[in-house]
């Protein structure tokens, strides 16, 4: 890499300091943190996405944790030398403040290292403004040629480039950094923008510097699924590419990493993990009521791909790990895969409109039409709630052909809901039962679709007609993220809608009954013991009943039940499923019954660090078995949550339509185009 390659590269890491920046400002003015400092660090103010904020949220927490453990056992003992903090990469970071102002810095100096332009003008900003001089005291500020860019008595700002050691390390002597006095090495996503060997060097250099000491890094990670490829290329758009994922993937690996270096004791855990284990359940629940929200798989999936690491030196550092592993958040991964099924993208499709949408709901009108509505999607070039519906067609040579229409219809028009639910009626007539229009507002009223093709039968010209179903101004149903099955009474027909969220409950485990042939609510008899309360789970018709599996709990934590609505003469009973071997938690994922076993596609789960492929369930005997989805074929990274699934069982095929989400800060993934899976493996198993 040349000079100028390097200086490029330098200022767009440079500029993801800003960014962060912000955010951070963002997340304390919501009330997520306690900082009054974030805001007078950084020009400016942006009101950042709830998902972020939870991002920046269990980042801070983690980071919070290490440096209040680090303190309160360097700090504690009598005689003990000043502790020492020192910020790799610090940006407008406000560490040093809230410490000070919280009187944890009477035995312990800060010192920060990053570039010399983001400390300088970190410095400048500081002398500039009153209240974060009142609380470093009387300070001198560095020649303009100097790398000591601001000197208190507890805090030095120096500005070096840290892939320069032997500088870095003569400045740090130099600023009065003590190599023998027990020291908090902080680096927030800072090495994985060094090339692999300076990052490797730097890590090296302080083992060697620091006999008695602490290395806390917050970094991403699991680079190879679609999540974490999607991660990445959001990074090298920037002109900041992530260095030494492939090398170090996972938590095993960067744990090898320090301790191969010299440091004598290393844990490591996703953020997933750290905030199930280490943050108490009171304040988990004033984090996530702080603003609507229902972006819960991308939170997940931003925490499994992002980790906190303590390394340690020394035998006062080394004694007690500051991150154990803990039972509250067991490990359960899937059982060794049973067989792999093929995905293909449906080829034709990828002639007319793409799919670009998720939250959306699909169903299969009759053999050769399926009709999707809703989601969030890419429509006329922007991202928003989709209003057109999709119509996938097969023709005589077998091929699929979408096609996009407009709803019509004068008594009610489609409002553009997500995460609702559709039901077949016949072949032109659909019901729609709730979904919602933002986290904050419900989608009301229930609605009929009515999808007609032209005189000659051909789909070519059709149009669906949206009216109003059921009784006028019903508010029965202010949910989403539910789900409807078609179940069996008394040789009546009847939908059973369970679980979902709604504005009020962050979860329900409620459920009602609908009839279908005069269209109103009833009420049946239901016995045994009522399921945990859940959204976003899986439900099929199977004997009569309804098959309920997975889902998000009221701890926003993915469950591994399996609960079946059995009929019985005086109505339904709950009957709780054995599954053995035990599935892997998970939500989002969609299902189908298939010759007597129930197959649960994609979806997301944070109990392993493997992908969701499907598992298949044989519901007679109970056990379970895995198979991946092999997406050789599949020409981009295949992201299964939030997508519907259409299965064609003569053709023992299953239709993955749709699928994606807002990526944290990364932007939205879509699934460009429908694909198919081949299930036939599974019926030569039988």
């Amino acid at each position: 890499m040349g000079p100028r390659s390097r200086e490029r590269r330098a200022e767009a890491v440079q500029s993801t300091n800003d960014s962060s920046a912000l955010s951070k400002s963002s997340l304390a003015a919501r009330g997520y943190v306690h900082d009054t400092f974030a805001a007078l660090l950084v020009p400016g103010s942006a009101r950042r996405a709830p998902l972020i904020h939870r991002g920046y949220y269990v980042r801070a927490r983690a980071v919070r944790h290490c440096v209040r453990s680090f303190l309160e056992r360097t700090c504690a003992a009598s005689g003990a030398p000043r502790a020492q903090i020192l910020l790799l990469g610090a940006g407008s970071d406000s560490l040093y403040f809230r410490l000070k102002a919280a009187g944890r810095l009477s035995w312990a100096a800060v010192w920060e290292v990053d570039f010399p332009d983001v400390a300088r003008r970190k410095a400048e900003r500081i002398r500039d403004t009153p209240e974060l001089c009142a609380l470093t005291g009387p300070f001198q500020s560095g020649d303009p040629a100097s790398v000591l860019c601001f000197e208190s008595l507890d805090y030095r700002i120096l500005g070096l480039d840290l892939r320069e050691l032997e500088r870095l390390d003569q400045a740090l002597a130099a600023a009065g950094l003590d190599e023998a006095a027990p020291t908090l090495l902080l680096a927030e996503a800072v090495l994985t923008y060094l090339e692999p060997d300076n990052a490797a060097a730097l890590i090296a250099w302080a083992a060697q510097r620091f006999p008695n000491a602490l290395f806390v890094i917050y970094e991403q990670m699991r680079p190879h699924d679609t999540f974490g490829q999607f991660m990445q290329q959001h990074f090298r758009q920037l002109n900041s590419p992530l260095h030494g994922l492939d090398r170090f993937p996972d938590v095993e690996s960067q744990q090898r990493r320090f301790l191969q270096a010299g440091w004598t004791a290393c844990s490591a855990m996703d953020m997933n993990e750290f905030y199930r284990c280490f943050l108490p359940a009171e304040e988990r629940r004033r984090m996530e009521n702080l603003e609507p929200f229902d972006e819960f798989e991308e939170w997940h999936l931003k925490c499994a791909h992002y980790f906190i690491l303590a390394a340690s030196r020394g035998d006062t550092l080394s004694q007690t790990l500051l991150l154990p592993s803990s039972e509250v958040f067991p490990r359960v991964d899937p059982a060794s895969p049973s067989g792999i099924l093929p995905a293909n993208v449906v080829s034709s499709d990828s002639q007319g409109p793409n799919f670009k949408r998720y939250g959306h709901a699909s169903v299969l009108l009759s053999p050769g039409i399926i009709l999707s509505t809703g989601g969030f999607g890419e429509q006329e070039g922007r991202h928003c709630r989709v209003s057109k519906f999709h119509v996938l067609s097969r023709y005589y040579n077998f091929e699929w052909k979408g096609k996009q229409i407009c709803s019509r219809g004068t008594e009610a028009q489609w409002n553009g809901r997500l995460y609702h639910t559709m039901t077949r009626l016949s072949n032109t007539q659909v019901l729609v039962l709730g979904g919602r229009l933002s986290p904050v507002t419900p989608a009301l009223g229930i609605l009929q679709l009515h999808f007609c093709k032209s005189e000659d039968n051909s789909t070519e010209d059709v149009n669906v007609t949206v009216t109003k179903a059921g009784p006028g101004e019903d508010s029965t149903l202010s949910c989403w993220r539910h789900s409807t099955t078609e179940v069996s009474y008394e040789n009546q027909k009847y939908l059973f809608v369970y679980g979902g969220r709604s504005v009020v409950e962050p979860v329900l485990n409620d459920w009602h009954f609908l009839h279908v042939g005069t269209m109103t609510w009833v009420s049946i008899a239901v016995e045994g013991e009522t399921p945990e309360g859940r959204h976003s789970h899986s439900a099929c018709s199977w004997q009569g009943g309804a098959i309920i599996a997975g889902g998000l709990g009221a701890s926003e934590e993915p469950l591994s039940s399996v609960v079946f609505l059995k009929p019985i003469t005086c109505g339904f009973l709950w009957e709780s499923l054995n599954i053995q071997p035990p599935i892997t938690p998970r939500y989002s994922h969609t299902a189908h019954v298939l010759n007597g076993k129930l197959l649960l596609v994609g979806g997301v789960w944070i109990h392993s660090s493997s992908v969701p492929g499907v598992t298949v369930i044989n519901l007679t005997t109970g056990l379970s078995s895995e198979y991946q989805i092999d997406t050789t074929c599949v020409p981009w990274p295949l992201m299964l949550h939030n997508h519907t699934s259409i299965l064609l069982p003569e053709e023992q095929q299953l239709l993955l339509l749709g699928g994606g989400g807002n990526c944290f800060s990364f932007g939205t993934y879509f699934n460009p185009h429908i694909v198919t899976l081949d299930l036939s493996s599974l019926s030569a198993g039988q």
